[in-house]
């Protein structure tokens, strides 16, 4: 089946991020667009939706609201329809449950007709001649390969679970923290389960077992490289890191520099949520009083090594940071909170010529969000962390930077893009000459 109709957009990726952009270019009258994913269906993170556990910003950042509030697609919206917006006002909380927010996507997806899942995009061809992009994809659901053309194209396959490379001769008996979950039952079946890792997807996991640790009998271990288990930064100076002048600032510092700045960021954007720290404290104190069990809580440990000593268990080798020694750890159950990392697309392969690569695995990515190297064809969702700061994965962020691609693509401010927002200034302060500040601050 061929397409001959030319899109001005096609999104790659129905992640949370893509579906806003989706969300987003609906109404716009004279922009066509269409999305593919090659899931089935979508569902967020599913290997990691515990009953209670929330996003860790508030529902305005939402698919919509943050570029138009009075979009159809607002959480609000959706809320109301179900008929749940009172019981929402009255629980008083502004961090959504993540089962609602997937709930809500799904709502979202339902009004769309822009997008198209179980379609798997395989191959990108650029048509000088026509001067738009030839996008072909295999339709899973019939079976065939069909043929689209658009002139601009928008990433959003998102980023993969990480396993570093010495987890691999032990991975059939690790879980990464994605498929938690799903490997539940048999972990907790297991004597000893340890978690690596010391973000908020580890610090759910290790309450959620933490739980029914006296029902099953397991041993419980939390392990983390992190000088100590620390919670995400929410003062609201802070909170200014994730405007868009600090996204302009980061961006215009030297490589070196950003890379510096990100490793002591980790507060800003891999912390947990300071309710869950400690409920995690006073659960330990609960269950002590009542309970017989044994958990490890470990810092400044890092895994450098995983192996099989004997049948079913794993022998951990860490490196305590500030003790400068190696020790040894086995247990039998391994979930390891490593994280996710971007994978580059193998259907790219046909445009590889045509991208503005910094190395042969990393996009260059203009303040556009732009990597091709026209500047203005092919731009990318959350695969920018390096240029442009701990921002990329927030979904705080999503709307502004898909109002930003929107108005590189069609030229104009369909939603108004925020230029400052933050009450500090991030870079060397120009106006006044060193004199006169040093004058007007003896004044003050």
């Amino acid at each position: 089946m061929t397409q001959e109709k030319i899109y001005d957009i096609i999104g790659i990726g129905i992640g949370p991020f893509n579906l806003s952009m989706a969300c987003l270019a609906s109404p716009v009258k004279d922009l066509n667009t269409l999305f593919f994913d090659r899931s089935d269906r979508f569902d967020w993170h599913p290997g990691m939706m515990m009953q209670d556990t929330t996003l860790q910003i508030p529902f305005m950042a939402d698919l919509v609201t943050m570029a138009d509030p009075t979009s159809e697609f607002t959480f609000l919206n959706y809320i109301k329809e179900k008929g749940r917006i009172y019981s929402f006002y009255i629980r008083e909380n502004f961090y959504l449950l993540r089962n609602e927010y997937n709930q809500y996507c799904q709502w979202a997806i339902e009004k769309l007709d822009n997008l198209r899942f179980s379609h798997n995009v395989e191959d990108i061809m650029y048509d000088e001649e026509q001067g738009n992009y030839l996008v072909k994809v295999y339709n899973k659901t019939e079976d065939t390969v069909e043929s689209y053309r658009t002139r601009k194209i928008v990433l959003g396959t998102g980023t993969t679970p990480y396993m570093p490379s010495f987890f691999h001769p032990v991975k059939d008996l690790a879980a990464h923290s994605s498929e938690y979950l799903y490997k539940k039952k048999e972990l907790q079946s297991r004597k000893a389960i340890t978690i690596i890792g010391s973000g908020q997807s580890a610090a759910e996991i290790y309450y959620d077992l933490l739980q029914e640790i006296d029902v099953y009998g397991y041993e419980l271990n939390w392990i983390t490289r992190s000088t100590h288990f620390f919670q995400m930064e929410y003062n609201k100076l802070t909170l200014e890191l994730t405007s868009p002048e600090y996204v302009d600032y980061f961006y215009s510092l030297p490589a070196e520099k950003r890379k510096a700045l990100l490793k002591n960021q980790n507060s800003l954007y891999k912390g947990i949520n300071e309710s869950l720290i400690n409920d995690i404290f006073d659960l330990l104190y609960t269950k002590r009083l009542t309970a017989d069990f044994k958990t490890n809580l470990l810092t400044n440990s890092e895994c450098v090594g995983a192996k099989y000593t004997k049948q079913g268990i794993i022998d951990l080798e860490f490196y305590h940071s500030e003790q400068e020694e190696n020790f040894h750890f086995e247990t039998d159950g391994l979930v390891l909170c490593t994280g996710y990392k971007y994978r580059l697309p193998a259907f790219l392969d046909g445009i590889n010529d045509r991208i503005d690569w910094k190395s042969t695995e990393k996009f260059n990515v203009q303040r556009n969000y732009s990597i091709d190297k026209n500047a203005n064809e092919i731009f990318v969702q959350n695969a920018e962390l390096e240029t442009h700061g701990f921002v990329t994965p927030d979904l705080g962020m999503g709307c502004y930077r898909n109002s930003y691609i929107l108005r590189e693509i069609t030229g104009r401010d369909i939603y108004h893009v925020e230029q400052q927002i933050a009450f500090q200034k991030f870079g060397v302060y120009e106006n006044l000459t060193k004199a006169q500040q040093y004058e007007t601050s003896i004044s003050k």
